[in-house]
């Protein structure tokens, strides 16, 4: 760790971390001197995590659980606090694409899976990290949202759609709650990524190809790329940054060619 790492001696929890941009942004979050509470739902995953990141000089630790779970949302930041002794980043990043289909075909179970997962556990992160947060004097805090449902629409996507515009707007009403105890907050709007979720999505050559021709890159991203910036949300790069939904989106939003 350098001297002007961004993050040095700040503590980070981290959901979503056992793949794609989670574990991502916990290998760069913690060689820029940050450390960690990984969480996702595979403890193997997790341990390895932390085992590359205690290789290469960095502190993590890990707790694997359901961010629907309220309990896991306060025993992550008990962990955070017991272990590092606060909480000053937390990237609330865990998610799922949920059931995809025409709206009428939907069960009202597979819905409520979807929102509980990408917007609930969203609370349920914010409800205890902010207090924790403000203890430190502030900090920042994000939310892996995405363009889908902000600035593009996809058929069969209901649930995701309304389940990611409603982290935004759960985004500004507490950035304009917490603003003057310090606490900065950020969605994170990811374009489509080289993550096992991704490739979900696109699971055909025929499918990547149509799915890559709608950005103006004409590519998705890498976990890499997104991770960058959430480590700049995260970062005193972004001290006057609060109640955004900052687009990393490689031109899709904009794209028409």
């Amino acid at each position: 760790m350098s001297s002007s790492a961004l993050l040095k001696n700040k503590i980070a929890i981290i959901t979503g971390a056992s793949s794609g941009i989670g574990h991502a942004s916990a290998k760069l979050f913690a060689r820029e001197g940050a450390k960690l509470v990984v969480a996702a739902r595979r403890q193997s995953e997790l341990d390895a995590l932390v085992a590359e990141i205690e290789a290469a000089g960095g502190q993590a630790v890990a707790l694997a659980g359901d961010v629907r779970d309220e309990r896991y949302a306060e025993a992550l930041v008990e962990l955070a606090v017991h272990r590092f002794g606060g909480l000053d980043v937390a990237f609330n990043n865990a998610g799922t694409m949920g059931a995809m289909g025409p709206a009428p075909e939907m069960s009202l179970a597979d819905w409520e899976e979807t929102l509980a997962t990408n917007l609930s556990s969203a609370f349920l992160g914010a409800k205890y990290q902010i207090p924790a947060l403000c203890k430190r004097g502030g900090g920042s805090l994000i939310f892996t949202s995405s363009f889908v449902g902000y600035s593009v629409g996809f058929p069969g996507l209901a649930a995701y759609a309304a389940s990611k515009a409603g982290v935004i707007g759960l985004t500004q009403a507490l950035a304009t709650e917490w603003g003057s105890q310090g606490v900065r907050v950020n969605a994170l709007l990811p374009g489509g990524t080289d993550t096992p979720m991704g490739r979900s999505f696109a699971n055909t050559p025929e499918a990547l190809a149509f799915v890559q021709g709608l950005y103006a890159l004409k590519r998705l991203a890498s976990a890499d790329e997104i991770a960058q910036s959430a480590l700049y949300l995260a970062s005193d790069a972004a001290s006057f940054t609060t109640g955004s939904a900052l687009l990393v989106d490689g031109g899709v939003s904009v794209n028409r060619t």
